[in-house]
């Protein structure tokens, strides 16, 4: 029997998805466990594997297309089987952006005969696999299933050499009719006078639409920063002990930690010993959590995303070290589940290993406050009356004034600057 495959939801915010791309076509076998697509989502681009076994039958969104959760995007079952009962009731109702299927040449068609012609094209499509050259079957169908065009408006086009994809229909449901060919080839002739702007025909540039995890960290960042008050406090760190504790910790065998792993552990601690930062606004409450999961910021490729840490207050420095780096693998190949980019109460970006002495973030909604992390610079600095050589360390607390007074954020820090110029002090 055909199994249905809609567009999955891949994390708990995820409202829609592009198909970044297919790893089979139709017509192709399918084993249970099988790689699909590579879905775009909201947080990272996720490989979105089959549990069924059969034949792929149907692909209702296409690679670079955007559909909302639980749109038709495949199906699966025995080679020739008969899907019009699967379309039916959902194709009409849940269509990607920008796919059309080709209507036709009745105007006045019943949307149930347009599902037919589309079926009958993707079981076409089936055949014509084992058939033709793939690249220019590809190209057809594309071209045929994403536009709305009578029979004689396409045969008037293809005379004339225009390009239908640049032209908005008049037609019914936005299909082409030969009024629109005739009117478009009357207004695309018209010379258009180019304006006479010094030097910028000679600048070269480059554009890329928007990806759908570009998207997301627009829309969420500046929801962030325009809803949230936010405000900034800063602190500078002694780090010379926190050098040693380091140098002594990697001397041990199998053991590499890094800077921002004991930053890490000594905000969890921190956190728990300050619950009122480890909180959370929400529009009619806020909330105080009795656990504390810690953000890690890591940069891909496409962006920013964030793998949390959970119960990182009951982690040794040791085991942070080691979930970090997993996670950051896992992120930069893609390979991140939904599970482990949920759930943070506190976020941590550290640029310091760029360079940069500090910076300021935008908070990571709902959480409160997130900590950015600078690098450790070596200056002179005063001990004990005397002018000498020290290492030190700039953070940047952002808080939500709505919910982390100045106050309140000021004793966190206070409370997390001892943790980290002294690690031991985090083992007793």
């Amino acid at each position: 029997m055909a199994e249905l495959i809609k567009m999955p939801r891949l994390s708990d915010t995820m409202e829609e998805g592009t198909v970044a791309t297919w790893f089979k076509k139709v017509g192709d076998k399918v084993q249970e466990g099988d790689i699909l697509a590579e879905i775009e989502t909201d947080k990272a681009t996720m490989e979105f594997e089959s549990f069924y076994e059969g034949t792929l039958l149907y692909i209702g969104i296409k690679e670079n297309e955007t559909a909302k959760v639980d749109v038709p995007l495949a199906i699966i079952g025995d080679e020739g089987e008969d899907i019009e009962s699967i379309l039916s009731d959902s194709l009409s109702d849940n269509k990607p952006e920008e796919k059309k299927s080709v209507e036709s040449p009745n105007s006045s068609q019943a949307p149930g005969d347009n599902q037919k012609a589309e079926i009958a094209e993707q079981k076409a499509e089936s055949k014509v696999v084992k058939e033709k050259d793939e690249s220019s079957r590809s190209s057809e169908i594309i071209k045929s299933q994403r536009i709305f065009i009578s029979p004689l408006a396409k045969k008037l086009a293809n005379d004339k050499n225009i390009d239908i994809s640049a032209i908005q229909g008049t037609g019914e449901n936005g299909r082409i009719i030969k009024s629109d060919i005739e009117n478009y080839k009357e207004t695309v002739v018209q010379p258009q006078v180019q304006p006479t702007i010094a030097s910028l025909d000679n600048q070269d540039y480059s554009e890329i639409n928007h990806s759908q995890m570009r998207k997301v960290i627009a829309k969420r960042l500046s929801e962030s920063k325009f809803s949230a008050p936010h405000y900034y406090l800063n602190v500078e760190l002694d780090m010379s002990e926190t050098i040693l504790f380091r140098k002594q910790c990697n001397a041990i065998p199998d053991t590499k930690i890094s800077f921002n792993d004991i930053i890490i552990k000594a905000c969890a601690v921190a956190l728990r010993n300050n619950p009122s930062v480890n909180s959370q606004w929400f529009d009619d409450r806020i909330r105080y959590n009795n656990f504390v999961n810690i953000g890690v910021a890591v940069g891909v490729e496409d962006g920013l995303i964030v793998p949390v840490l959970k119960n990182a207050d009951k982690m040794s420095v040791a085991e942070i070290s080691k979930s970090v780096k997993e996670m950051a693998a896992l992120a930069r190949d893609k390979k991140l589940t939904p599970e482990m980019m949920q759930g943070s109460t506190f976020t941590i970006s550290n640029l310091g290993m760029f360079g940069i002495e500090s910076f300021t973030s935008i908070i990571n909604s709902p959480n409160s406050v997130i900590l950015s992390v600078g690098a450790i610079i070596e200056k002179p600095v005063v001990k004990d009356g005397e002018v000498v050589v020290g290492n030190t360390m700039k953070l940047t607390l952002a808080c939500d004034h709505r919910v982390v007074d100045g106050l309140t954020g000021a004793k966190f820090l206070q409370a997390l600057k001892p943790l980290i110029e002294n690690p031991l002090s985090m083992l007793i």
